[in-house]
């Protein structure tokens, strides 16, 4: 495997038929258009952490980044969906008419959007935080309280979400946005190994990077067990309620330890990183060179200026 030679703060995610880069100071969208040029649109990164000081703060900044990158990241695939709805030219239906007449497109995808966002927080909750309680729930009687139930229902929270990515990679329309996922790494790998950013050159390195967002969310999974192992509630309808409130929590201490062992590289951290690169053989594929194409553009657009100052 290709070692960095620097390590970057460079962060992206992948969309529909494109990638989203977000860097120190700018944040770039490259989307393989239908007719197959590219679209890239850049913009000043505008987050709460770069606007307050206060968010800045360790532990502080790691739940006020999750909130940043989910705002950012259901904008950036609503614009990449937007490529692919033109592409479709529908003959507008009853329903469709009906809509522009009494409450007009704009309004109505800001408000279909909305709901998207607010269904993108309320599924992943109910999935790994109330379903995995009620489940441990069910065996009190065979299990008891404490440790061991705290210990199952960690292992259900990690089984649940294995099987959720691995169905979403097996999906079709999945498996070209994990392969943008792929050129993405492959892309910031070969920026942080200072080559330059042609394709041949990003083609040569691996498609999992120990910092990845992936990462991130075991790392989740894992302080969550932890975490919620102090709350030792018997109704499980109050210990749903304190995980809920245990969240921001979770996702704090998550990212400071992610961000200390993706700082170091020694045996130490990589038994800690090799869980999450492993995760990532569900979550990233192979991309073609077109795919990579999109991910240097994206990356070209949000390098700094100045030497360093994307330093992780």
């Amino acid at each position: 495997m290709n070692q960095s030679c620097k390590k970057t703060s460079i962060g992206g995610q992948a969309l529909i038929e494109g990638i989203m880069m977000l860097g120190p100071d700018r944040s770039a969208i490259a989307i393989r258009k239908p007719e197959g040029n590219i679209d890239c649109k850049v913009e000043p990164l505008k987050t709460l952490r770069k606007r307050f000081k206060f968010f800045r703060i360790p532990f502080i900044r790691g739940i006020i980044g999750m909130f940043d990158s989910m705002r950012l990241g259901f904008a950036a695939i609503n614009y990449s969906a937007s490529f692919a709805v033109e592409e479709e030219e529908v003959e507008p239906s009853k329903f469709d008419r009906w809509v522009e007449e009494k409450i007009g497109f704009e309004r109505a995808e800001k408000i279909l959007f909305a709901l998207a966002g607010v269904f993108g927080v309320i599924i992943p909750v109910v999935l790994f935080v109330f379903l995995p309680t009620l489940l441990a729930g069910l065996l009190d009687d065979y299990i008891g309280s404490g440790i061991w139930r705290n210990l199952l229902e960690g292992a259900v929270r990690i089984t649940i979400f294995l099987l959720f990515m691995y169905s979403m990679s097996h999906m079709k329309d999945m498996k070209r946005v994990f392969s943008y996922h792929g050129a993405e790494h492959k892309t910031i790998y070969c920026y942080e190994a200072g080559k330059e950013l042609t394709v041949e050159n990003v083609r040569s390195f691996p498609k999992e990077h120990p910092r990845c967002g992936t990462s991130f969310l075991f790392s989740v999974m894992i302080v969550s067990i932890l975490v919620f192992s102090v709350v030792q509630w018997s109704n499980p309808w109050i210990r749903m309620a304190l995980r809920l409130v245990l969240l921001p929590v979770v996702v704090g201490i998550s990212f400071e330890v992610n961000r200390l062992i993706g700082r170091f590289d020694n045996w130490f951290t990589k038994i800690m990183r090799a869980p999450g690169v492993w995760f990532q053989g569900f979550t990233t594929f192979e991309p073609d060179d077109s795919m990579i194409e999109v991910a240097i553009a994206a990356l070209k657009a949000v390098i700094p200026e100045e030497e360093g100052a994307d330093k992780w």
